[in-house]
């Protein structure tokens, strides 16, 4: 059989990809829909005319990079000119994610999208983080992240990035491997890290032996998060098939690959349970994920001397920085979580890329690595309603 007429499908079995593609093609929609990306056209009317400010802010906010897309966010406005950023517990990463170091990077990119926000309406955001103590290095709790009091200020100034939090994607797709990232845009993305204590790395194209070794590295990270079941099956949890399931859901990994949709329409694609190594489902995503990584003309890093939670927290804010850096330079960045995940089957990769990012120092903590590159730009992620993260 060839592999381009017939596909097994999760849990065994062949199916014609014609008969799939006939069955469902004509009724299907591919297009991601309105709904689900309304809040990246900005405030709306209602936000607008509030004259609570602290909506508008959080209406910027809410667009912060996230793992998983999980948007684990709880905004507290019961006290006036305050927030209260606290964690949705429900919404965390358990398996690939096992110490919520992601999860506390994510609160850091909202806070640094927060403080931009604020001082673009003549506001300083006084950030304190763990007001009620430090979470412990294992878990989280019910208590704040942070709390952000806002105070009118003249002398606040406002930040040129912020007019990058619109335009700011994740881009998951095929980049311009012909276009080299010219070494002042480099230095444009490590100024943006500066008020951070983070050390900021690159590779380009003009180390072009070197760059397949940071593609084989997160080429076989990612094999292992496909093919052990538990960190698959938490991906398949939060992942969102076709039109409706998005619209619905709003948040979580956005699936529209017409191929990936028609096999979800037909009952063919089963997430109940992981896939096999020669599933589909696990290698087509190897071998797309390859071409990707192979379009890739350059990598960046965020490396930090600790990893406690404040320094995680700091970590997000550092990196959103850089993604709205890089989108004022009209580059597209994504993140490459899968060879800084700290569960035992990545212990491999995990080393790999520490060494080659010079993480080597007790203590020293690989916070983000990234592929970055020019590409065709692409639709912003899901979001939810901002009525969804406020807790009055």
């Amino acid at each position: 059989m060839k592999r381009r007429n017939f596909i097994r499908i999760t849990g065994g079995g062949f199916v014609s990809a014609a008969s799939v593609t006939a069955m469902g093609l004509a009724s299907c929609s591919f297009a991601m829909p309105p709904e689900a990306i309304e809040a990246w056209r900005g405030p709306g009317p209602d936000v607008a005319a509030s004259p609570d400010l602290r909506r508008w802010l959080l209406s910027y906010a809410i667009l912060a990079p996230h793992s998983h897309n999980l948007q684990s966010w709880i905004a507290d406005l019961a006290t006036p000119d305050e927030i209260v950023l606290r964690c949705d517990l429900q919404r965390l990463l358990p398996q690939t994610d096992p110490f919520s170091r992601q999860i506390m990077m994510s609160h850091g990119t909202f806070l640094e999208l927060l403080d931009l926000a604020a001082r673009e309406r003549g506001l300083r955001a006084d950030i304190t983080l763990f007001p009620e103590g430090l979470f412990g290095p294992d878990k989280l709790d019910q208590r704040p992240v942070a709390r952000i009091r806002l105070k009118a200020d003249a002398t606040v100034k406002k930040d040129p990035l912020f007019g990058q939090i619109l335009r700011r994607h994740t881009h998951r797709g095929a980049y311009e491997l012909e276009r080299a990232v010219p070494e002042q845009t480099w230095a444009a993305l490590a100024d943006a890290v500066k008020p951070w204590p983070l050390r900021f790395g690159h590779v380009g194209s003009r180390l072009g032996e070197r760059l397949e070794v940071y593609r084989q590295i997160a080429l076989d990270a990612w094999r292992i998060e496909l093919s052990t079941p538990r960190t698959i099956m938490e991906s398949y949890r939060v992942l969102r098939v076709g039109v409706a399931e998005i619209a619905a859901h709003r948040d979580g990994l956005s699936v529209l690959d017409p191929m990936v949709v028609l096999l979800n329409r037909v009952g063919l694609f089963d997430r109940s349970k992981a896939p096999l190594p020669d599933d589909y489902a696990s290698t087509s995503q190897i071998e797309d994920f390859r071409r990707k990584l192979g379009s890739t003309p350059g990598f960046l890093w965020l490396v930090s001397a600790g990893n406690d939670r404040v320094m995680q927290v700091n970590a997000g804010r550092a990196y959103v920085r850089v993604q709205l850096a890089a989108a004022a330079q009209g580059l597209s960045m994504q993140p490459l979580s899968q060879a800084l995940q700290e569960y035992s089957e990545q212990e491999k990769p995990y080393a790999e890329i520490h060494a080659l990012t010079g993480a080597t120092r007790p203590g020293h903590t690989l916070q983000m690595w990234a592929r970055v590159g020019y590409a065709q730009p692409v639709e912003p992620a899901p979001r939810r309603a901002l009525k969804d993260f406020i807790r009055a």
